[in-house]
C-alpha cells in the first residue's frame, strides 16, 4: 500500500490532477486581503484563514521565497514536485492539501482545522480541557499518520516534526498532522540508514508528545524534565501525581499506565535505534482500546 507508486509528471499545473489551482485574486478575496493571520513567520510561512466563494473554508499558507528567488527555474520545478507529492497524500490523519496559487507570491491551500493546534487545546486557559478519551484517541491518530507517512509511502520522502504545534484538531477533535514537507527535491531515494534514523527520531518525538498529553505540561527542549521523569526507576509511583490537573481525576488508570509505559519505551536512550517502532505502538494502543470496547 504505497502512496507514491505513480511516476511524477513535469513541472506545470497540468500535471497536478490531485489539487486545485486558485487564481491570485481568489486567494486575496478569500483571505479578505490577508487580514486574518492564523500564524506568522516561521519556516513554513505565514498562514491565513480563508473563505472562498464556493463555500470552502481553508487555511492559506504563503510559501517562503516565491517567484522572486534568483534561482527561479529551479524553485519553480521544486515547487511543482512538492505539490505533486503532497497532493498524493490521502489519509484521515494528515491535513489535506486542497490547492495552490502562484504568481508574485505562491500559496498552498489546506483544509481548515477548526479547533486549531493540539498545543492550544492543551495549554490555552480559555479552552475547554480535552478529556481523557480524546487524548488517548489523539495518541492513536498521530501514530496512524506516522505509520502512513513512514511505512506505507514508498519511498518515504516526507518529513514532519511531531509536537503539539504540528498536530491539528478538526471540528470533531480528530487529530491530523500538519506541516508535512518533502525531504529532498532532487531525489526520492534515501539510504536505508537515513530512513531508519528519521524513524528513530520520530519515535522519540512521539514519546514526548504522549507525555504532554498525559501531564498537560510543555515538554521543553531536548531531554527535558518530563523525559527524565519517565526514565526514572520509580516513575510508576509518581504517575498519578503527574496527570494533568485539568482532567479533574477523570481518566482510566489502566490506559494511563499503558500510555506512560509506551512513552517510556519511546524516549528510552538507545544506541541509535528505537526500542519500539511506530507500527508496534499503534497496534498496541489500538488493541488496548478495542479490547475495552468489546
Amino acid at each position: 500500500m504505497g502512496c507514491l507508486h505513480r511516476p511524477l509528471g513535469g513541472t506545470s499545473s497540468d500535471d497536478l490532477p490531485f489539487v486545485r489551482r486558485f487564481k491570485p485574486r481568489e486567494i486575496e478575496a478569500a483571505t479578505s486581503g490577508f487580514s486574518t493571520a492564523l500564524e506568522t513567520g516561521g519556516p513554513r510561512g505565514t498562514a491565513y484563514r480563508a473563505r472562498f466563494a464556493d463555500g470552502l473554508v481553508a487555511t492559506v499558507r504563503r510559501v517562503a521565497g516565491g517567484d522572486r528567488d534568483h534561482d527561479h527555474q529551479e524553485q519553480h520545478g521544486a515547487f511543482y514536485r512538492e505539490l505533486q507529492l503532497l497532493g498524493r497524500l490521502n489519509h484521515r490523519h494528515v491535513v489535506r492539501l486542497r490547492g495552490f496559487s502562484e504568481g508574485h507570491n505562491r500559496f498552498l491551500v489546506f483544509d481548515q482545522m477548526e479547533n486549531r493546534s493540539l498545543k492550544e487545546c492543551l495549554h490555552d486557559p480559555l479552552r475547554t480541557p480535552l478529556n481523557w478519551r480524546t487524548r488517548l484517541q489523539v495518541a492513536i491518530d498521530v501514530a496512524a499518520a506516522l505509520e502512513y507517512l513512514y511505512y506505507f509511502c514508498d519511498p518515504p520522502v516526507f518529513h514532519v516534526t511531531v509536537n503539539s504545534s504540528s498536530v491539528m484538531m478538526d471540528a470533531d477533535f480528530v487529530a491530523k498532522l500538519s506541516d508535512v514537507s518533502v525531504v529532498a527535491h532532487e531525489s526520492t531515494q534515501e539510504s536505508e540508514e537515513r530512513i531508519q534514523q528519521r524513524r528513530t527520531e520520530l519515535v522519540f518525538q512521539y514519546g514526548v508528545l504522549l507525555l504532554e498529553l498525559v501531564t498537560g505540561q510543555s515538554p521543553g527542549g531536548g531531554d527535558g524534565e518530563l523525559v527524565q521523569w519517565v526514565q526514572e526507576p520509580g516513575f510508576a509511583g509518581s504517575m498519578q501525581r503527574m496527570v494533568d490537573a485539568d482532567l479533574g481525576g477523570t481518566y482510566d488508570a489502566g490506559e494511563l499506565r499503558d500510555l506512560v509505559i509506551v512513552a517510556r519505551l519511546c524516549t528510552r536512550p538507545g544506541n541509535g535505534s528505537a526500542v519500539v517502532s511506530i507500527p508496534q505502538v499503534l497496534r498496541y494502543l489500538q488493541g488496548k482500546v478495542d479490547g475495552k470496547n468489546r
